[in-house]
């Protein structure tokens, strides 16, 4: 049996239809950037993700970029995120100008661990980069209070959280700026690249899209250095199709996530491995499900997996902090421990609202196999 990490072909056979009939509606009206498509998109983003505004743009890690610079993040100024999440939440910061200030992660969440925040706090220090990784929130209330008390925006890098929930508030809508990404593999993706911003804030949604337009008030009137970065029509349409569908993915995200848990249980492999954690505050939408195995047997089981047909896959294998590119910033091995234990101890396994029983039987049965 084979079993793909993600599989889109299995979702595409159940909204092909209506997916043919929005791209068909596009091209009927010849109108491909910032239409009545994208418009629609982001008062369904804002209503779903409990913001007042939302606003589209061309990738999630230009959302990331964009929300630095409406927060007026430049050259010398620090901005602190977590070393464990993909490169464009810290590439974002660095192409400002400004210097990535990374914190050690939660062992159990892998998200960052807001104990070492204040720490971290400069007088350089403009923002916050909070990541809700693999489709979990970040522990929000203290990164408030953090950020509250020293005067610092808080951005939301919700690119994988798309109706994770701290507290009953959703991911992107408790700080400052939300970013999202639409790239395929999400839980809410695209047919390529997109992305969209989400704030209650009337004067950051203003900004935002100026900035989106090369910085433009009206045509050809530039009050902002801005960038060109514009979710298209097709995207819109295509994502307008697959939102309504989005909750009830999300559930059987969670059904599967579930059904792994009693599985791995049932074949006596807790003592092998550790699957995630999910805080009882907050709602885990499983965007990767990932498993802790120890390090010396992390690559050998994922060369087992490969070789049994079994997606899987690492997120992420290098911490930012150890990246060649940011060796300027003088972090060194050992500089976050934990961090980089994640980082060499992780594996995903596949999970998606079409998997199947006997496919989930199979991965699990494959782990076994390894353990045994």
């Amino acid at each position: 049996m084979n079993v793909p990490l993600f599989d889109l072909k299995s979702q595409y056979p159940a909204i092909g239809d209506e997916i043919r009939h929005a791209v068909g509606r596009v091209f009927d009206s010849q109108q491909f950037v910032l239409g009545a498509e994208v418009h629609a998109l982001q008062e369904e983003i804002a209503r779903y993700c409990q913001t007042k505004f939302a606003v589209g743009c061309a990738s999630g890690s230009d959302a990331l970029l964009l929300a630095l610079m409406s927060c007026g993040i430049g050259e010398s100024d620090e901005v602190i995120t977590t070393p464990f999440t993909f490169f464009a939440t810290a590439a974002a910061v660095a192409r400002l100008g400004a210097r990535p200030v990374f914190v050690d992660i939660d062992e159990r969440s892998f998200n960052m661990d807001h104990e070492h925040v204040e720490a971290a706090i400069s007088q350089r220090t403009k923002a916050i980069i909070a990541v809700h990784l693999y489709g979990q929130c970040v522990d929000m209330n203290p990164l408030v209070e953090i950020a509250a008390k020293y005067g610092i925006p808080i951005i939301e890098d919700a690119a994988q959280a798309l109706g994770a929930e701290d507290r009953r508030r959703r991911a992107g809508s408790i700080g400052t700026v939300g970013c999202l990404s639409f790239y395929p593999s999400k839980n809410l993706g695209g047919v390529g690249d997109g992305g969209m911003l989400i704030t209650s804030d009337a004067d950051h949604a203003k900004r935002l899209r100026m900035l989106r337009v090369h910085g433009e008030g009206k045509k050809y009137h530039h009050d902002l250095l801005g960038i060109n970065s514009r979710l298209d029509e097709l995207q819109a349409a295509v994502l307008r199709v697959k939102l309504p569908h989005l909750e009830d993915w999300t559930r059987a995200r969670e059904r599967k996530a579930q059904r792994y848990e009693l599985l791995f249980t049932n074949d006596g492999l807790r003592e092998h491995l550790r699957t995630p954690y999910s805080r009882s505050d907050g709602r885990h939408v499983f965007h990767l499900f990932v498993i802790r195995v120890s390090a010396n047997r992390r690559d050998a089981l994922r060369e087992h997996l490969g070789a049994h047909g079994v997606g899987n896959g690492v997120y992420y294998p290098v911490p930012q902090h150890l990246q060649k590119c940011f060796a300027y910033l003088g972090y060194q091995t050992g500089s976050l421990p934990v961090a980089e234990s994640a980082a060499a101890e992780t594996v995903a396994l596949p999970i998606y609202p079409e998997l199947t029983d006997a496919q989930q039987d199979y991965v699990v049965s494959t782990v076994a196999e390894f353990f045994r």
